[in-house]
């Protein structure tokens, strides 16, 4: 009421007074019309605008509990001109960093709780709202409808206010050319009109992007949430061409095409749909813009045109529509190299991932010159087609920019030579912002147009997938004419069942490993029932069908399976999952603390000794993939999670197998006879069936050919004779499966409980050594020399361009009365100005172009060598992620965004000085306010800038977190979905989103505080200028028009300076990073005086004196004085209880940590030898191979350097064929497809394939770190007999083994005790030894009685 009775006063008497003859209506009330007038606008306008806000909690029920965030609360001018954000601008600049906790609370309606219950079940296909939903996009507005209704309103008025400025100049122009007769309008107003009319488009304006960021962060929480809720429900199968594997269970279905947890596709795929395909939903959410706002503008652009120059308006349309197809081509044409260009960087990125995944084994290898060679090779020709895109980038500028040119010189020729009309100052420079306008339209629109249709194609990724990603059976749709048997819902077991890894698996291919079990399998609850059989056989799938990983085939009209989970179930995957949490997080996984539960479970599960040997003791952090503890340590913990819990149920997939005879027994009598197991209903997969027998009450085996096995136990010496021999036939396939991968010392954690690294924010500005980083690399060789020639032609293009716009002006200064003006020569010279505006322009940009190239492929190699010869502590400390993240993401912003961003700083800056030089030449009293000007929107940049960088230095950590968080989710889906963990996950993902939302919104709201204020600034001295001009008249109307022309670009160059600036100093953060990286410790470059001679090593002999070694300078000393001598061609032993040092003296022989003595490998000090010499010569086979993904022939001959026949009788020798049934189908071969990490293959199959790569190798030197612990005893027996009989008579073995029959026949064996050698002699000697070490390890293991035969 009161806004409308304001609106009604100011018709009646306020607008009368703006014209020359108008007289206010209500004039005869004198001084009280004023006095109405003052109260009506405090009450009516001041009032509303400056009363705060009340906070309203969009869910009653639940207010924010802290200080609701402040544009909740803020008045309406506040939050217009975002004063709200003023409390964090002061607060920064009196900082070096802003931490996240003083960033304003997360308004409750950004939460991702409220958007989830809110928005959710409109994205959801399965949430059941519709029966056929519709295309998200459609999904999508109806989840955001009520901000695009305001964005339709907002871009309407951005439209109608864009033409602010030039109405403005047109009209002050006419005054000073023809006088007050050419206006009804005082000329205060227009010249007030500059100041108010572009700063109602910044509002509009800042207002449209703010509803836009406001909402793009919604849906990234809204589609992060809907992409992991979905993750929750898909049957996982990594591909690996005719290979496929299932991840996350740390499972292993044993068999010659393991289906085992092999996360690697799906894990990249869904962090592609929630990082660059999310990225490019939210770019493409300006759809309106080509729908409302480039319709409107150019309509209302060519009517203000008509206005202005006639019909000649219409020549420029024409103009406009007759060039449209040719940027079309470019652009098309940019498209087509830009999709190129990003498979050869998905190709890049895929080699740096894996690469940097198996890190340590290049190293151990001696692979890093060669690896980073075959890097650079995808590097270059990736280069090849950025520099082709910017070519083609060059020639898209350059002819937006001349059509442009064109379209404007072709309505001004049509006005002059058809027309013959004059022009003036006030038709070239009220015209030449709509020009301008439209050719930002032309910008706009292929920019625009690319945008979405990326958009376009990444919501039809995530829509197919949504729609045809394979589920879980549970959640696909029920077939209605399917008979449903009945059955026993307590029953734990399988009727006639089939199960296959995926319901497109048609047998066909060579993974088309089926489980099937004929008649009834019921295993029998409250007991320990074993599974066992061959490797190979499908055990691990037995348990996977049963909690319905598999998809299930009705094979008869009764089939059916059933897992009770009424009393909870757990699950302790083969491959120890564990979070990036503390020990006693990872055992508790979400249940309440029961401190005597608890410390029982800690006994039994044989974890309190480990605990007390660290610092921090359950509180160490585990790391990164568990990184913290050694391979039993995680086994442990995650058999630990599992008896801890309350489940009536536990599935326990061999968590023996990584533990050492001592342990294994441990936990068989403490644990699996525990009180704690005792009644509930455990399923044991195991080869370990001698240690395990007595404590079982039914086993089955899986025999090779699938047939399965099943007896209820009795006593032992009244077992039926077929399990009897099943027993044997094992063997004691020992008593200590397998004993601990790597000894803890290698990641001894630090006080705090904290092993792996915080990445660091950087603080300030961005370091002079990061710039020089990139400056040194752009500029090259002669880098005075290149930005010399840069920063000219730069000045040279912006004063050519200013020049023109003058030329317009004074050509248009020429129509004086009786001049007769020959409007061809005038258009000529133009031409000519655009010519070399043209050449010049395209000559700096291709100069930068080629520097920027330069500049990526020198940061991406140095980056590159300084990770490949960094140490193996850093490595342990630095999470692969990082690694992967600098090598990619970073570079990627080197490539891209960093180059345009430093161009275009450079380049505005010399743009805005030739424009204020301009502005003086015509105006030199206005040097002071131009400076002026300069000064505070410096010092508001800078204020700004300090705010930012905090705000973005912890937004580009923040997603990170989310990420993170997928990823150990979908590593351990099957253990989350087992423990029905779901919800759990879920709230943990709403609050890392809670948290990067946080930052996010601020960030962007920050962008509009600056935005504003600069448009406010420019209005302001683009209208002094303007009054200036008018009162002192020293200026003719074309060089006033062109003062104000170039004043409103000023204005605008300076805000997209500070902008671009900050984007620059927020892209330098991956500078930062990367130089972080490059200043890492690294180990011994090599040097000429470290080759050794040619022809070394000609044996195997092998001397240590007073070895000792640590991991770290200030770390302990965890080998102690080491002296020994092995002989050329000898077989070692090495044996000792977990912790011993085992694997640490492996390292040290390899000088992977930091030693002190002497080693002598063939009469040569390793001490004084280049690392590349001494390890290519020396081959070590860790317990966990890695593997490359490719071919199998790719990952025994990674260079090429063997034929096949060679490699095959490798294989052979290997022991492969052992593990391979007579199916042709599923047999390995050289071409088989390895996926990454080796992750189809089952364990045991890759270390066969590491020991077949060794055998290769053909070094004098063999090390076998625990290298046949997940190999069962026949292939271990074959795989020892072929080391003895097809190895070289001078190849030194040395064998770290669990198996005590496996080093029995060694020539000696080595005893470890806490890092010292205690013992060293013949088998034979050392067991004649009364309490000797060896003998006591002999005496209590299941190998007695081979060992002493």
């Amino acid at each position: 009421m009161l806004l409308a009775i304001f609106s009604t006063y100011t018709c009646r008497d306020i607008w009368p007074l703006i014209t020359i003859d108008g007289t206010p209506q209500d004039v005869d009330e004198g001084p009280f019309l004023w006095a109405k007038l003052i109260i009506i606008t405090i009450t009516a306008v001041f009032i509303p605008l400056f009363i705060p806000r009340r906070y309203v909690p969009v869910d009653p029920t639940e207010p924010t509990v802290a200080e609701p965030n402040p544009e909740q609360t803020a008045s309406i001018f506040s939050f217009l001109f975002y004063f709200f954000l003023d409390d964090i601008i002061f607060k920064a600049s009196k900082v070096d960093h802003l931490s996240y906790t003083e960033l304003p609370q997360l308004a409750d309606y950004d939460r991702a709780r409220y958007l989830r219950e809110t928005g959710l079940h409109h994205l959801d296909p399965f949430s059941g709202t519709s029966a056929k939903p519709s295309h998200l996009f459609f999904r999508l507005l109806r989840v955001f409808w009520r901000e695009y209704s305001v964005l339709s309103v907002n871009i309407v008025i951005q439209v109608i206010t864009t033409f602010g400025a030039p109405l403005g100049i047109n009209r002050i122009l006419s005054y000073l050319e023809y006088g007050p007769s050419s206006t009804n309008i005082r000329l205060w107003f227009w010249i007030g009109w500059l100041f108010f009319g572009p700063l109602a488009y910044s509002l509009s304006r800042q207002a449209y992007i703010y509803t836009t960021t406001s909402t793009t962060v919604r849906a990234e929480s809204l589609l992060t949430q809907l992409v992991f809720e979905h993750s929750l429900r898909i049957r996982m199968k990594a591909e690996t061409g005719s290979n496929t594997t299932v991840p996350g269970t740390g499972c292993t279905r044993e068999g010659t095409q393991a289906k085992k947890p092999a996360v690697g596709n799906m894990i990249g795929k869904m962090n592609n749909l929630i990082t660059s395909d999310l990225y490019s939903i939210t770019e493409g959410r300006d759809f309106l813009i080509i729908v409302i706002f480039i319709p409107l503008q150019i309509c209302l652009g060519i009517l203000f045109l008509y206005n202005v120059l006639g019909v000649s308006a219409f020549v420029g349309l024409a103009s406009m529509i007759i060039f449209s197809p040719l940027p079309r081509f470019v652009v098309m044409r940019l498209g087509a190299i830009q999709k190129e260009k990003m498979r050869l960087t998905d190709a890049r990125v895929q080699a740096v991932t894996e690469i940097v995944n198996v890190l340590r084994m290049v190293k151990m290898f001696a692979w890093e010159s060669r690896m980073a060679e075959r890097l650079e090779q995808s590097r270059d020709i990736e280069l090849r087609f950025l520099w082709k895109r910017r070519i083609y980038d060059i020639v898209n500028q350059m002819t937006n920019y001349t059509i442009s040119a064109l379209i404007m010189l072709s309505t001004f020729a049509f006005y002059t030579l058809v027309m013959k009309q004059q022009l003036s100052a006030a038709k070239v420079f009220s015209s030449m912002p709509v020009f301008n306008l439209l050719r930002t339209q032309m910008y706009m629109l292929s920019a625009t147009i690319n945008r979405i249709v990326q958009g376009k194609v990444a919501l039809d990724r995530l829509d197919e997938f949504l729609q045809n990603t394979e589920l879980l059976d549970v959640y696909a749709p029920l077939d209605k004419n399917l008979h449903k048997p009945e059955y026993d819902t307590d029953v734990i077991g399988f009727k006639d069942c089939l199960f296959a890894w995926s319901n497109e698996d048609d047998g066909s291919t060579t993974s088309s490993f089926r489980l099937r079990i004929q008649g009834e399998l019921f295993f029998k609850k409250g007991c320990i029932n074993l599974i066992t059989g061959p490797t190979g056989t499908g055990k691990t799938s037995m348990l996977m069908a049963l909690l319905g990983e598999m998809h299930f085939i009705s094979s008869a009209p009764d089939a059916w399976f059933n897992l009770p989970r009424v009393g909870g179930l757990a699950y302790a995957a083969q491959e120890s999952w564990v979070q990036n949490d503390t020990i006693r997080n990872n055992i508790l996984f979400g249940s309440s603390f029961d401190e005597d539960r608890y410390n029982k479970v800690i006994h039994q599960c044989a974890l309190k000794q480990d605990i007390e040997l660290f610092e921090a003791g359950d509180q160490t952090e585990v790391g990164e993939r568990g990184l913290t503890l050694s391979g039993g340590q995680k086994a442990r913990v995650t058999l630990a999670r599992a008896i801890y819990s309350s489940a009536e149920i536990i599935l326990l997939d061999d968590v023996l197998a990584a533990l050492d005879a001592h342990t294994s027994k441990w936990i068989v009598e403490e644990c699996l006879l525990g009180d704690i197991v005792k009644g509930r209903t455990v399923l044991l997969v195991t080869h370990n069936v001698t240690l395990t027998l007595p404590t079982a009450h039914f086993i089955v085996e899986v025999g090779i050919d699938g047939r399965i096995s099943k007896e209820t136990l009795a006593p032992l010496d009244h077992l039926p004779k077929k399990i009897l021999q099943i027993v044997e036939d094992i063997h004691t396939d020992d008593l200590a499966a397998a004993s601990e991968i790597e000894e803890k010392e290698l990641n001894s954690p630090k006080p705090d409980g904290k092993l792996i690294v915080a990445e660091d924010i950087a603080k300030g500005r961005v370091g002079w050594r990061a710039m020089k980083l990139y400056l040194s690399s752009l500029g090259g060789r002669y880098p005075i020399s290149f930005f010399l020639a840069w920063i000219a032609g730069s000045i040279a293009s912006d004063s050519a361009n200013n020049f023109q716009m003058w030329y317009l002006g004074y050509w248009g200064s020429q129509y004086a009365p009786g001049h007769s003006v020959q409007a061809s020569y005038y258009l000529s010279i133009y031409s000519l100005l655009l010519t070399a505006t043209v050449i010049i322009r395209s000559s700096v940009v291709l100069h930068y172009s080629l520097g920027t190239i330069r500049a990526s492929r020198l940061i991406h190699s140095t980056l590159i060598g300084s990770i490949m010869r960094s140490t193996m502590r850093w490595l342990d400390e630095t999470p692969v992620s990082r690694i992967i993240a600098r090598c990619t993401q970073d570079i990627g912003a080197i490539d891209d965004p960093l180059a345009m961003a430093w161009s275009a700083v450079v380049e505005l800056m010399m743009a805005g000085m030739v424009k204020l030089g301009s502005v003086v030449i015509i105006t030199p009293v206005f040097l002071v306010p131009g400076l002026a000007v300069v000064f505070v929107g410096s010092w508001t940049a800078s204020i700004y800038l300090r705010a930012q960088l905090s705000v973005k230095r912890e937004m580009s950590n923040a997603k990170a977190p989310v990420l993170a968080h997928f990823g150990a989710t979908i590593a351990g889906i099957v253990s989350v979905r087992a423990f029905g963990a779901r919800h759990a996950f879920r709230q943990e993902l709403m609050s890392r989103i809670d948290h990067y939302a946080r930052v996010a919104r601020v960030s962007n709201d920050l962008n509009r505080w600056i935005a504003v204020r600069m448009d406010l600034l420019g209005s302001l001295f683009t209208a002094s200028l303007a009054l200036y001009l008018v009162l002192t008249r020293n200026a003719s109307a074309s060089n006033t028009g062109f003062s104000l022309t170039i004043a409103l670009e000023l204005c605008t160059t300076i805000l997209w300076w500070v902008r671009l600036y900050n984007d620059f100093e927020i892209q330098s953060n991956s500078l930062e990073r990367i130089q972080s990286y490059i200043d890492i410790d690294q180990e011994k470059h090599p040097t000429e005086a470290g080759k050794p001679p040619a022809s070394w090593p000609t044996s195997g002999d092998l001397r240590a004196e007073n070895l000792s070694a640590r991991y770290s300078t200030n770390g302990p000393e965890v080998l102690h004085q080491l002296t020994f001598q092995i002989s050329s061609g000898e077989r070692i032993g090495v044996v000792g209880r977990t912790g011993s040092g085992k694997s640490t003296l492996t390292l040290a022989l390899l000088r992977c940590i930091l030693t002190e003595g002497r080693v002598y490998y063939d009469g040569v000090d390793t001490d004084q030898m280049n690392l590349d010499a001494l390890r290519s010569n020396i081959n070590i086979i860790p317990q966990v191979p890695e593997l490359l993904s490719g071919t199998l022939r790719l990952n025994l001959d990674p260079f090429e350097e063997h034929d096949d026949a060679e490699l095959n009788s490798v294989l052979k020798h290997a022991g492969l064929l052992s593990l391979q049934s007579d199916s042709v189908e599923t047999r390995i071969t050289l071409d088989t497809k390895i996926a990454s990490a080796g992750s189809n293959l089952s364990i045991g199959q890759r270390q066969i394939i590491a020991l077949a790569r060794a055998m290769v190798r053909k070094s004098k030197l063999l090390i076998l770190d625990e290298a046949t612990s997940a190999i069962d005893y026949r292939t271990d027996v074959l795989i020892q007999d072929a080391l003895r009989s097809k190895l070289s008579s001078d190849v030194t073995v040395i064998i770290v083994a669990h198996r005590l029959q496996t080093i029995m026949d060694a020539d000696k064996i080595m005893v470890l005790d806490a890092g010292s050698l205690v013992e060293f002699d013949t088998p034979a000697a050392l067991l004649r030894k009364e309490d000797g070490v060896f003998k006591r390890l002999v005496d209590n293991s299941g190998d007695r009685g081979i060992a002493y035969k």
